[in-house]
Order: C-alpha cells, then sequence, then structure tokens
C-alpha cells in the first residue's frame, strides 16, 4: 500500500486502540508478609488457581479493607488510554452473573466501548483477582478466570481491530490452546487490515513457562513489545539487560522494557530512548505496567513521539504506584497531562 494511503486509513480509524484479554474483576487487600507463610502462597507472581481455593484465601482477608474494580491486564490498559483522552475498546469474556455486569457497567463508565451484550452473556462464573498488596508495595496476585478461560476466536470483534490503529494482547491468554488461537487469529486480522499490533508478557511466570506458545503468535516479529527487565531476559535466554534489548531488535519492530525505580528503556526502531523514573513513594505496583502501557499507546496514537510516549507513561505509573489500586482519578490524568504539556 502506498505510504500517503496508509497514513490516511491509519488516522481515519475510530479507536486508538482495541485491547483483548483475560476479563477480571480485582478484588484488592493490603496483607502482612507473614500471610503469605502461613497460607502457602508465594509472592510477587501471579499464580492460577480455582475458585474453592481463591475463596478460602478471600475469607481469610475478608476483614480486610477492599478495592474492587473490572480489571485485568489489558482491560486496565484500554482504560487509561481512555483516561487520558483516546478512544478504546475491549474484546473479553463475562458471566451473566453479578460480577460479570459490574464489569460490564464499569467499562462502559470507563468509557471503553466493548464485546459484551446485555442479555448476551452466557452462564458461568466471571474471572476475579484476589490482589493481595504488602508494606514493601509487592502485589501478588492469585486468579481465578472463571469464564474467562473460554476466551476464543468467537470472542474477538474483527471489526473493531480492523478500525484500531492498534490491537494490543496481553501476554496471559498464551496460558490456554483457545486463548492462544485466539491471539494469533486477531494478530493476523490486524495485519491483513493494516492495523499495528502490540503485545505485552504480562508476567515473568508467563514468559518462564510459556515461552515456546509466545513465539508462535509472534512469529517473525510484533509492531511494538512491552516486558519487564526480568521477562526481557527470560524471553532472550540472556544474562543481562544490554544483551537482551539487542536480541529483542528480532522479535518487535519496537519495544518498551520498563526498569521499576530505574525509569524505562524505549527502542525506537533506530535507536534506544532512556526515561527518566519520577520520584515517588511506593505503596502498590498493582497495574503500574498496565497504565505504563496504556499510557504510553495512548501517547504514539495521538501525535506524540516515543520520548514524549515515555515521560507521560513514567509519569503516570509514577502516580499509581503512590496510591491503593490500578486506576488514576480523572483529575490526576489532567495534571499529568498539564504537567506533559505546560
Amino acid at each position: 500500500m502506498d505510504y500517503c494511503l496508509w497514513t490516511i486509513n491509519y488516522n481515519m480509524k475510530k479507536y486508538d486502540v482495541t485491547g483483548m484479554g483475560n476479563a477480571l474483576v480485582d478484588i484488592e487487600f493490603k496483607v502482612q508478609d507473614q500471610f503469605f507463610h502461613d497460607h502457602g502462597v508465594e509472592k510477587g507472581l501471579m499464580t492460577l488457581v480455582d475458585e474453592e481455593r481463591q475463596n478460602t484465601l478471600m475469607g481469610v482477608i475478608s476483614t480486610h479493607e477492599a478495592k474492587k474494580q473490572c480489571g485485568g491486564s489489558a482491560g486496565n490498559t484500554v482504560i487509561a488510554v481512555s483516561q487520558f483522552g483516546g478512544n478504546s475498546f475491549y474484546c473479553c469474556k463475562i458471566a451473566n452473573d453479578e460480577l460479570g455486569h459490574f464489569f460490564m457497567n464499569d467499562m462502559k463508565n470507563s468509557g471503553v466501548s466493548h464485546n459484551l451484550i446485555e442479555g448476551g452473556l452466557e452462564e458461568g462464573i466471571t474471572g476475579k483477582c484476589l490482589v493481595m498488596v504488602t508494606e514493601d508495595s509487592e502485589r501478588t496476585m492469585n486468579t481465578f478466570l472463571g469464564i474467562s478461560q473460554n476466551f476464543s476466536v468467537k470472542d474477538v470483534s474483527e471489526y473493531a481491530i480492523k478500525d484500531s490503529k492498534y490491537l494490543f494482547i496481553e501476554g496471559y491468554l498464551v496460558t490456554s490452546p483457545n486463548g492462544k488461537e485466539a491471539m494469533a487469529f486477531a494478530k493476523k486480522t490486524a495485519e491483513n487490515a493494516g492495523t499495528k499490533v502490540a503485545l505485552t508478557f504480562s508476567d515473568p511466570a508467563m514468559v518462564k513457562y510459556f515461552k515456546a506458545g509466545f513465539d508462535d503468535v509472534i512469529g517473525p516479529s510484533v509492531d511494538l513489545l512491552f516486558a519487564n527487565e526480568e521477562e526481557a531476559m527470560l524471553y532472550t535466554g540472556k544474562s543481562n539487560l544490554m544483551e537482551a534489548r539487542e536480541e529483542l531488535k528480532k522479535a518487535a519492530n519496537h519495544f518498551v522494557i520498563t526498569q521499576g525505580k530505574n525509569g524505562a528503556m524505549i527502542y525506537d526502531g533506530d535507536t534506544f530512548i532512556d526515561i527518566e523514573p519520577y520520584p515517588t513513594t511506593a505503596i502498590d505496583s498493582n497495574g503500574a505496567g498496565d497504565m505504563f502501557a496504556g499510557a504510553f499507546m495512548y501517547g504514539i496514537t495521538n501525535g506524540h513521539s516515543y520520548a514524549s510516549s515515555g515521560k507521560l507513561a513514567s509519569m503516570a505509573s509514577s502516580k499509581i504506584v503512590s496510591q491503593f489500586g490500578p486506576r488514576l482519578q480523572w483529575h490526576e490524568v489532567k495534571d499529568i497531562l498539564a504537567r506533559l504539556n505546560p
């Protein structure tokens, strides 16, 4: 396709980002480290559990302060795109139950379009993520996928992908054959429609145990990849970040490596850009990576450079870790945008 025609087509698309991932209701609690020891929970990781195990843990900490929001990794990211002023769409699967309707209403109130239809939901159990946050701001997740584990090709909205600048794929989907098939189908749909493809590894455990699945989905490459330092080294098999970032060029045309308190590193296709961190007091790291991806993708789909988008994402994620919960307030979004464009 002629470059000028491709640019016109790209800019005329309805959505900035269409995301796809596990639809989960996040239920977040503050706990002490002793809780993990007492109940056999591996700290700092996302662990898939059955409903009985999750209910047991929730019963133990039911008297603690809790915060409930629609979420999941890609869900948090497309909400962030919307909050900063972008247009986003979400492909997911929920059940016809109380939490499912909560999820759908919360997504609507967040300004995100979706593939969910009132009256057309299947019977089952909506997925839940128990997020346990400790005093060191570390988040540990025990996730019961519920009906979300049945997410498949039929839940992928082809029209939304074709009418989007970017498709954003959540790495957690790689754990099931039907999820991986949906990832591959969505990627092919995007590529055929001139929609760019972004992928997040989501969690070190996903890369450690499902690397072959990611290789299948990525194929020759993706347009944009999100990883943290550990994920980057696990995926490439390299023992240091400098070697890992060179190896990642084989998998992605552009990529972002988040580095926690040290900021982030962006490869824009030609050069590496160091993104400085913003001073903050970390309280809760839940959703920081999702927020970084959402703010960054809002930036690159709305006229900002990679450097400017990285700065926006760094400011947004530093704000997220300074408070309880994975979502910014609207006045905080306005403040961040004002700081970016004084």
